[in-house]
């Protein structure tokens, strides 16, 4: 028989939160409670100044829910406000918060799209070891929280544990990684909205040991929503690279993605044209699938720099799913080497800044 909401809110009914004595579900910190079937995920939003505290509650919950008879597979989330208790200041004329600095962290680079689809968690991944191998100290912020891709494509799939207050990421392929893929099961859904998904971004970038990296790069979700949003006004950017097809269906939400960015004043670093051609396994002929040169004319028209053309290949997606990257995987193969060409060119305008 499987476990119903109510047993679950019941349970969670006879937890104290560690700070203010009362349960969890009179301080209301209990988000996006979902039973399905023998499947239980939730989520704990709570101040910046109880998630410590609540790092072991989470944890006794957890334990709590998996002991119930007709429980499979447990997911709790912790998730902290950036906020203090004082009442916000409505004024139509306060100023927005300055944007705030990532401890130890030198440059932010976003990886963006209008679209999904468009290989850019297989562009991050690839330029973050690059950047790497050119002698960085990167990370990777997979901040597309609704498909998580990062634990795949770097073949990673450890939890992250606590040390002084902070997670810390999970190292892979010589670069440090951090998603919400890590603390949820593979194949389950997250359905949060868009307070939520802030606070999971701001928790992941600010109560996470990044330091000392020269670069970070965000994998942002396809879109110019919450996440992207909520990136560009609380962090300080260095810049963002667009990632798109050639085909004019892609090229279109390009643009909207580098609009969204002009709009909150963040610097577009670049265009990268994914799948620009595709290679013939068998007689090496190359086939312009999805159109050729489309991303370079819009890059053009937009005033930015085109950084590249990357090829779709067979040897790309496999070592992509396999979890090494082909940059790692392949260092002197052609479609390595695209990658290596970008990254020098982002390398040789952060060291400009």
């Amino acid at each position: 028989m499987s476990v119903t909401t109510a047993e679950i809110k019941g349970l969670l009914a006879g937890i104290i939160h560690p700070r203010s004595g009362k349960d969890l579900i009179t301080e209301d910190v209990v988000r996006a409670l979902k039973v399905d079937g023998g499947h239980v995920q939730l989520v704990l939003d709570v101040l910046a100044q109880d998630a410590q505290a609540m790092l072991p509650v989470r944890d006794q919950v957890e334990t709590a829910i998996a002991a119930l008879d007709g429980v499979g597979n447990v997911s709790v989330l912790l998730t902290a406000e950036r906020k203090g208790d004082a009442p916000p200041d409505l004024s139509a004329h306060r100023a927005p918060p300055p944007p705030e600095q990532v401890e130890g962290v030198k440059h932010i680079i976003a990886v963006g799209s209008g679209k999904g689809g468009v290989g850019k968690s297989t562009v991050t991944a690839n330029l973050a070891l690059a950047l790497a191998d050119l002698g960085l100290k990167v990370g990777i912020l997979d901040a597309d929280i609704y498909g998580p891709s990062q634990p795949k494509l770097m073949g990673s799939n450890g939890r992250p544990v606590a040390m002084n207050e902070r997670l810390i990421p999970i190292a892979a392929h010589g670069v440090k990684v951090m998603s919400v893929g890590f603390l949820m099961e593979e194949n389950r859904a997250l359905v949060w909205r868009g307070p939520i998904l802030a606070g999971a971004l701001q928790q992941m970038l600010h109560d996470v040991a990044w330091a000392p990296l020269d670069v970070l790069i965000v994998d942002l979700p396809p879109g110019t929503g919450d996440v992207q949003i909520t990136l560009t006004q609380k962090t300080p950017i260095t810049g963002a690279v667009i990632v798109t097809t050639p085909q004019d269906v892609a090229l279109i939400d390009a643009r909207r993605a580098i609009d969204m960015f002009h709009q909150t004043e963040t610097p577009v670093l670049g265009l990268v044209e994914n799948m620009s051609t595709h290679i013939c396994t068998s007689c090496g002929n190359e086939d312009d699938v999805f159109g050729h040169g489309g991303g370079e004319a819009e890059a053009k028209t937009q005033g930015i720099p085109f950084l590249g053309a990357l090829p779709l290949t067979r040897v790309l997606r496999e070592t992509s799913d396999s979890g090494t990257p082909i940059v790692r995987a392949m260092p002197d193969g052609p479609e390595a080497q695209r990658f290596v060409e970008i990254a020098q060119k982002l390398k040789d305008h952060l060291a400009t800044l």
